[in-house]
């Protein structure tokens, strides 16, 4: 793997709404991602040669981090590259001091579970009715890991 890990920036968020939209029912907007940006969360590029893989956003508060996105354009998915970000966004973490690390996936997605509980995440509640669906709501499986220094 040769793929590099850049920081986000408002500019950037033209290139992950396409990817965003590709691969999500109901994406997130442009909007949200310049929020967060602004708000001073931690976004991330996984760039290959200069083309755009996938992308996630952190938010890091009192001793804890919470991955708020986390995507790998459908082409590029099951090559280890959500590992790559998902270890980037740890290391960051720890770097900030963060000893728990939460995130939310849905349970109509295996893959992204199972990549979750295979790095040490555990399920430790569901949010009810947290996501829009196309047709409704699903809940959301809440997983946490504790960081280790």
């Amino acid at each position: 793997m040769t793929a590099t890990i850049t920081d986000m920036h408002a500019d950037d968020v033209v290139s992950i709404g396409e990817i965003e939209r590709r691969n999500y029912a109901v994406p997130w907007t442009d909007g949200i991602f310049r929020d967060c940006i602004k708000a001073g969360y931690k976004g991330f590029l996984l760039k290959d040669d200069g083309h755009l893989l996938g992308y996630a956003m952190l938010q890091i508060g009192y001793k804890e981090s919470h991955v708020l996105n986390l995507c790998i354009d459908s082409p590029y998915q099951g090559l280890g590259y959500a590992r790559l970000l998902l270890s980037h966004m740890e290391s960051v973490s720890l770097a900030e001091r963060a000893e728990t690390m939460f995130l939310e996936v849905r349970p109509s997605n295996p893959r992204a579970r199972a990549l979750y509980e295979a790095n040490g995440f555990n399920e430790i509640n569901v949010r009810k009715d947290y996501y829009d669906t196309p047709t409704g709501r699903e809940d959301a499986v809440v997983m946490a890991k504790t960081l280790v220094r």
